[in-house]
């Protein structure tokens, strides 16, 4: 028997980022992803029911270049921000989430260098530091990837974790 759908329901946004995309959008957008070594940086404002997230694959890239590119953190920040601040949200009144980070490949790992999830994390509590955005919640490490799903009127986002299978 099919669900019957809430009249609400009908008129949600539902966007999927890809690696390198990052969305800004009101109380009636679901933003959701898909994490493995990945992070995403979840800003979101409690008066107004604006929101941002951002998937972003590597801390900072390797070469300096004048266009911005959502595959780098320091650069998918940016961008959030600044269309944050486009739709008259004022970033500093945001709270910060952080999810992802996980090591896909622990059988791989060297203890002593940290994983691309690691600084990818380390990188995400850096720049919302130097922002001055107050980080309420995350879920950073660990093995395995991370299943997101943000509601952006209500500001929760569930996580469902999902290990990684063992080598054979």
């Amino acid at each position: 028997m099919a669900k019957p759908v809430d009249a609400a329901d009908r008129n949600i946004v539902d966007v999927f980022l890809r690696p390198g995309s990052y969305c800004v959008g009101g109380a009636d957008h679901r933003i959701r992803t898909l994490l493995g070594s990945c992070v995403s940086i979840i800003l979101w404002h409690p008066q107004r029911r604006v929101g941002a997230m951002s998937h972003f694959m590597l801390p900072s890239r390797p070469r300096p270049s004048t266009e911005l590119d959502g595959h780098y953190g320091e650069d998918a920040m940016w961008l959030m921000l600044r269309d944050l601040v486009r739709d008259k949200t004022n970033p500093l009144e945001c709270q910060a989430k952080i999810f992802g980070g996980g090591n896909m490949f622990p059988e791989q790992t060297r203890l002593a260098v940290p994983s691309i999830g690691e600084k990818n994390g380390a990188t995400a509590r850096q720049l919302l530091k130097a922002y001055g955005i107050p980080i309420v919640c995350e879920d950073l490490f660990g093995i395995g990837h991370r299943q997101l799903h943000f509601n952006v009127r209500t500001g929760d986002v569930f996580v469902r974790k999902v290990g990684v299978m063992p080598p054979r």
